[in-house]
């Protein structure tokens, strides 16, 4: 199977709707609002058109992550990063690797535009095999109350949370 990935466009903006809304379905640890999060996030501040990225199998979408800016805040200083939220993939294409290929690229092109790291809120079973690691070996915070195996964060070059730490600070986008 031939996975394509590539920036997301308006064109695709109907498609990640039903494909993000088709993912989390059935999620037992999800609101059901990933999709309407998405369409906020893209018209905020934070939204970074080359971090909107989509997977296509034989011309369909089948895949979709978007990575948008945040700030991990101390007394301080204030650190740019990234949150990746959601990462989506048609069920029937679940456990195709297409989810990790949307990670990976991701990654790749965060770096490439100068992002140092990325933090999300996921599933502690799947991330740490990317490199993701729990907040709290950094001393980061999020800023609700959530399990800290969920709570995770990963360097994208070397030393890139050598000395960060803090509070993360999402968008009030993320809250609405």
């Amino acid at each position: 199977m031939e996975v394509l990935i590539r920036q997301e466009n308006k064109n695709d903006y109907e498609s990640v709707f039903r494909l993000i809304e088709k993912a989390f379905k059935d999620l037992e640890y999800s609101d059901h609002n990933e999709q309407f999060l998405v369409e906020r996030l893209r018209k905020s501040e934070g939204f970074i058109p080359q971090l909107s990225i989509v997977a296509e199998v034989g011309g369909q979408i089948v895949g979709h992550i978007l990575f948008t800016k945040l700030q991990i805040v101390n007394e301080l200083n204030v650190f740019e990063s990234l949150a990746l939220a959601p990462v989506s993939v048609l069920p029937e294409f679940q456990g195709k690797e297409i989810g990790s290929k949307l990670i990976l690229y991701g990654h790749e092109q965060a770096e490439r535009l100068g992002y140092e790291s990325v933090v999300l809120l996921g599933h502690e079973g799947y991330y740490p095999r990317f490199g993701y690691e729990r907040c709290e070996k950094y001393n980061i915070k999020m800023p609700f109350d959530v399990p800290a195996e969920n709570c995770m964060v990963i360097p994208l070059v070397k030393d890139g949370l050598k000395k960060v730490y803090g509070k993360v600070v999402y968008p009030d986008v993320f809250f609405q």
